[in-house]
């Protein structure tokens, strides 16, 4: 096992750290103000995102790992591939993910892991993990944004491709955005290479708020964590206590909505900006979205992005769905991105 990982900026050379005052100050500079949800995960977010996979009512993770289990067999046989990179974008702790390794390398398969994640703890982690429990497969890990590591995918990777979108990430985006990051992918992959991508389906709302609104307050913990990231980074003041977590299903959009709602009228200083930001009670941080769908949804999807979507797979409740893809840029001049 041969394993190491690179961080690479957006020009695809390598750097420390993305540029997370300048995200800070813009979203906290808006009418409404925003937060990327990608800088939730430091060493502690981190930490606390692998606590929230494992409550009862985070039903995502169990239903795609069933999903995996039950057709790695299936997944192996359409790929066809003997040697390949198995690339993964948000590869978090790889747990999910190695139920497709380990059936492929007792498949006798030739494959290359490349995880691609925004946290470089998470990353350190994944290699560790791999190493102490004995996965002989070799891994090229990039700490990086996904648009940043698919460039460099685009410039090095000379097997076939497999690429992991998994966890219902690609809910993070909008329709729009989700098209154009999805048409990107493709534009970087060959004719012929994979994408098996995960989906969260519309369902009762019920189930999606208590799955974003847990019994131990880790998820509102987990927002909370990105002020105290800021005050520890950047200098900044914030009183978490002094704000409330609220995620909600906004049926009008589709999404479950995430916010970090001030409970009075208070002015936060972050020193690293020299600036300093007011908030109004009842204010709201709107720190993610987590779009959900219908398989109408997926197909048009694929289609509109420039692949042919080859297989369904659900779990027995029909709460998530992970859809095997295959670019065919045969077909471009048909799509639109």
């Amino acid at each position: 096992m041969k394993a190491h990982y690179r961080i690479l900026t957006e020009e695809g050379v390598e750097a420390e750290n993305p540029d997370f005052a300048h995200d800070i100050q813009r979203g906290l500079s808006r009418e409404s103000k925003k937060l990327p949800c990608k800088y939730f995960y430091d060493e502690k977010g981190v930490d606390l995102f692998y606590r929230i996979t494992e409550l009862p009512e985070y039903y995502l993770t169990n239903c795609e790992f069933e999903i995996l289990q039950t057709n790695k067999d299936d997944i192996t046989k359409v790929i066809g591939q003997k040697s390949f990179n198995l690339v993964e974008l948000g590869a978090g702790d790889g747990k999910k993910t190695r139920v497709l390794i380990n059936h492929f390398l007792e498949s006798e398969l030739d494959v290359t892991y490349i995880p691609i994640d925004i946290s470089e703890d998470a990353i350190k982690n994944l290699i560790k993990d791999f190493e102490d429990n004995g996965i002989d497969i070799n891994i090229d890990g990039l700490v990086a944004e996904y648009f940043n590591g698919i460039t460099w995918l685009a410039q090095h990777a000379k097997e076939p491709n497999v690429v992991l979108f998994l966890g219902s990430n690609i809910g993070n985006f909008n329709s729009k955005e989700a098209e154009l990051f999805l048409h990107r992918l493709r534009n970087a992959l060959n004719d012929d290479d994979f994408l098996l991508i995960g989906f969260d389906l519309k369902k009762e709302v019920s189930v999606l708020n208590k799955a974003y609104n847990d019994s131990k307050d880790v998820t509102a913990h987990f927002n909370l964590n990105l002020l105290t990231r800021i005050n520890r980074e950047l200098g900044g003041d914030f009183k978490p206590g002094q704000f409330k977590y609220y995620g909600n299903f906004n049926e009008n959009s589709g999404a479950v909505e995430s916010h970090l709602v001030s409970q009075k009228d208070q002015t936060v200083r972050i020193k690293s900006l020299d600036k300093s930001f007011s908030f109004k009670k009842g204010e709201a941080i709107h720190t993610e979205d987590s779009y959900k769908f219908t398989e109408a949804d997926i197909f048009h999807l694929a289609n509109r992005a420039g692949f042919d979507m080859l297989r369904n797979y659900t779990d027995s409740k029909g709460y998530f769905l992970d859809s095997l893809w295959r670019v065919n840029k045969r077909a471009s001049k048909k799509r639109k991105p």
